[in-house]
């Protein structure tokens, strides 16, 4: 069991708090009033990306924690001074970071352990950040799909382009990666 903070009660925050409970894992969920997330051990950061800065300064007890990262830069770039938004959260939290759970449709989040074949789940993370974050993304119903360091979250932020192209024509779906001879 995970004790877990979502910052965002939205869709994503919303969506996977509600997974995560079913999974055993100890949820609080805070809203635009921020709170208390000092009894986590990890937060995922859910809100519009705009919200960043304002939802973390209302949150107190961040210090060390891991934070995943699940908001998207839709139309924008990264804050001036920082590669990512991802790098961006870091600086405002000061513990690992990861970059998850952006590339997944919130509206799926329930199906996704349903699947005869586990949906992928791209992500990046800090080396301190891994371990929580697969565990978490397995949880949930995904595959890890390592895309390296916390350096990759720019390409992570970028590709949602291409998935709000392809959802575009295709309808909102799953994505699976795996090395020849495991599909």
């Amino acid at each position: 069991m995970v004790k877990i903070t979502t910052i965002g009660r939205g869709n994503v925050g919303g969506g996977l708090a509600r997974v995560w409970r079913n999974t055993g894992h100890e949820v609080t969920e805070l809203g635009r009033d921020g709170g208390d997330a000092s009894g986590a051990e990890a937060v995922l950061l859910a809100t519009p990306f705009a919200a960043v800065e304002d939802a973390l300064g209302k949150v107190t007890g961040l210090e060390g924690k891991t934070v995943i990262d699940a908001t998207n830069r839709v139309g924008t770039g990264p804050p001036e001074g920082f590669a990512s938004g991802a790098e961006h959260v870091k600086s405002l939290t000061g513990g690992p970071v990861a970059k998850s759970f952006s590339l997944n449709f919130a509206a799926l989040f329930d199906e996704a352990g349903k699947q005869s074949t586990r949906p992928g789940n791209v992500y990046c993370a800090d080396d301190d950040a891994r371990e929580v974050v697969e565990r978490l993304i397995r949880d949930a119903g995904y595959e890890p799909v390592n895309a390296g360091g916390l350096d990759q979250a720019a390409v992570l932020e970028d590709a949602i382009a291409l998935w709000f192209a392809l959802a575009q024509e295709n309808g909102r779906s799953f994505y699976r990666f795996a090395p020849p001879g495991e599909l």
